[in-house]
């Protein structure tokens, strides 16, 4: 079923837009969707680049509460002239966008603008005014090398993102330095204070 922003938006809710990356933090999705949707007049989209479902699966983030669009769903082999393109439908749903993690090759295409991938095309095609959040993750060296200071710097002075992170702590490869993603709770927090949102006592149906 083809996903439209005018029909799937609710007047009165907070769209929020979550992209997952090929960093092992991805495996913190399903938590940050789960904590999102207890809040109030609330609905989560998720779109995963293929590099960050090695590290759940849709299986997870449907338990949590919502639905994940990959690059199947955008190039489904069977579109027609008027046909909703799935980039742009969601990047008009969402009030917020958050990547979390952004992979150093994702952080890459991002400032470079390729559009090769679902993710991609929908940062390509995001409004000015749409705020967007990103959250590095990767191993410390990476985060240190030169190229990923230029690319930081480009998304945030030249496109307008937000940058939030990364935070030091023993990665997952073994190694300790900065690197990690922003803890998931202080991401799912930057959304509540920035939307001002409010609990709820239960989930919010999607």
């Amino acid at each position: 079923m083809a996903f439209v922003a005018e029909t799937a938006r609710r007047p009165g809710h907070t769209h929020v837009l979550l992209i997952t990356t090929g960093s092992v933090a991805s495996i913190k999705a399903p938590l940050i969707v789960k904590e999102l949707l207890s809040y109030h007049n609330v609905l989560v989209e998720v779109v995963a680049s293929k590099p960050s479902l090695a590290f759940y699966s849709k299986s997870d983030i449907e338990k949590a509460g919502t639905r994940v669009w990959t690059d199947e769903d955008e190039w489904t082999g069977t579109f027609k002239i008027g046909d909703p393109i799935l980039h742009i439908e969601l990047r008009r749903w969402a009030d917020i966008v958050l990547v979390a993690p952004c992979s150093a090759n994702t952080l890459s295409k991002i400032a470079h603008g390729t559009c090769d991938n679902l993710v991609t095309s929908l940062m390509r095609a995001l409004s000015p005014a749409t705020p967007t959040y990103i959250f590095p993750a990767m191993n410390t060296l990476m985060y240190e090398h030169p190229l990923t200071a230029e690319h930081l710097r480009i998304v945030k002075e030249v496109v307008g993102y937000t940058i939030v992170g990364p935070v030091g702590k023993h990665l997952a490869c073994g190694d300790v330095g900065v690197g990690a993603m922003t803890e998931w709770r202080d991401i799912v927090q930057i959304v509540v204070d920035q939307l001002r949102l409010t609990k709820t006592s239960q989930p919010n149906p999607q």
